[in-house]
């Protein structure tokens, strides 16, 4: 790991329009591959250990919409069986192998807590999917369930699950980010961070074991974080998974490239329109946070790839669009703009275009099905409930070609 060779120490770098500034950022102690299931345990086990955040993207977790463990996943099945039989051992560790799940090693973690008597700590998911903290709870429960023993009872009188909404923008690092590094700070790193200046970090939950004083650099702390999390996954996340699919189309590499295609603008604007009637928080300031966004996704020097962006559609459609979909249907209207990024991804699915994907094997299933067919199994991956809505049916199929090749857009 480049970041442990480094003993913890990185290059924040905020890439604004006008050029860049760098930071190097020293708050990291430790840093351990996750492979480490040893290390992981004793520091989730020590009772100085308050709180875990997580970010392993939406596909990352392993989980099923309703944040159940998925029954056909080999790796979460291997890892309940494993983690199983580590329960009733003395020694947690003693067998070969290890749990390979982000949820998996720490539902490990929180046994080694539980054995330790540890004390409660909180689980801060920081993840583009709503409700985190739920879902993450909905999992773990449910893993602890599956394995047996005291386990789920004891995070159930134990751990706090926090929700949270994280806003910024920030794309892969590119060798050239290295680069950069070395040239504003003088030292060299294998693993800057570049992210544009931007930031926002919302949470709510408990935390019974304490917590740093977070909000002191900009965090802020509500009762509810739903609306915050549905304006960022709707409009931000939406926007971007919509840019990807039709700036793809249209022969777009990067968001800022996509965004600067008039049509691709107008794209945006109208789903937009239609998630706004559905984020009535007087909070929100939807008409400043839409102005700033636009100008966030038009910062050139943000390179931010859409093919990074159209990975793992399944899962990220289904938080980021399908939800404005069902509400303008539930609200009496046509979903006319919410349902072209998903048009636009199936269009590209069926003329052959490969994503990286979790679900890659079921999207290829469908793929293979004659033409209608296939439309109605991609669309029942990210949302069963489209398949059986013949109005947006009938819309993605106009937007699609028989043969799966992507035809002009509207």
């Amino acid at each position: 790991m480049a970041i442990a060779a480094q003993e913890g120490l990185f290059t924040l770098i905020e890439r604004a329009a006008d050029g860049d500034s760098a930071s190097v950022i020293a708050s990291i102690v430790e840093a351990a591959d996750g492979a480490n299931v040893e290390r992981l345990l004793n520091l989730v086990a020590a009772p100085a250990t308050a709180l875990a955040t997580l970010t392993v993207t939406e596909a990352g977790y392993r989980l099923d919409p309703s944040g159940r463990p998925r029954a056909d996943d080999p790796l979460v099945l291997a890892d309940l069986e494993w983690i199983a039989a580590a329960c009733g051992r003395d020694d947690l560790l003693a067998g070969p192998g290890g749990p390979q799940t982000a949820l998996g090693r720490l539902l490990l973690g929180l046994e080694a807590r539980r054995r330790t008597a540890g004390g409660p700590i909180a689980i801060v998911p920081c993840d583009n999917v709503p409700a985190n903290g739920a879902f993450a709870s909905s999992g773990l429960v449910a893993m602890a369930g599956a394995v047996g023993g005291e386990l789920a009872a004891w995070i159930g009188d134990n751990v706090s699950f926090v929700s949270t909404a994280v806003d910024r923008i920030t794309p892969k690092t590119t060798p050239v980010d290295c680069a950069t590094a070395a040239r504003l700070t003088g030292w060299e790193d294998h693993a800057p961070i570049v992210t544009e200046p931007y930031r926002e970090w919302v949470l709510a939950g408990e935390f019974p074991a304490g917590r740093p004083a977070w909000e002191s650099a900009g965090a802020h702390f509500v009762t509810d974080v739903e609306p915050f999390e549905r304006r960022k996954l709707w409009l931000l996340n939406g926007g971007h998974s919509l840019l990807a699919y039709t700036g793809l189309r249209a022969g777009h590499e990067t968001v800022a490239q996509a965004l600067a295609d008039r049509a691709c603008l107008r794209f945006v604007n109208d789903f937009w329109d239609e998630a706004a009637r559905h984020l009535v928080d007087a909070r929100l300031d939807l008409a400043g946070y839409r102005a700033e966004l636009l100008q966030r996704f038009a910062n050139p020097r943000i390179s931010y790839p859409l093919a990074q962006i159209a990975t793992d559609g399944v899962a990220k459609l289904a938080v980021r669009v399908a939800p404005v979909v069902l509400a303008e249907r539930a609200a009496g209207r046509d979903a006319a703009a919410s349902t072209l990024p998903l048009a636009a991804w199936v269009a590209l699915v069926l003329a052959g275009t490969e994503f990286v994907d979790t679900a890659a094997d079921s999207v290829d299933a469908a793929r293979r099905l004659p033409p209608h067919e296939a439309i109605a199994a991609l669309l029942s991956l990210v949302e069963p409930h489209l398949c059986a809505d013949e109005p947006v049916m009938r819309r993605i199929a106009q937007l699609v070609s028989e043969d799966g090749a992507p035809p002009p857009m509207p």
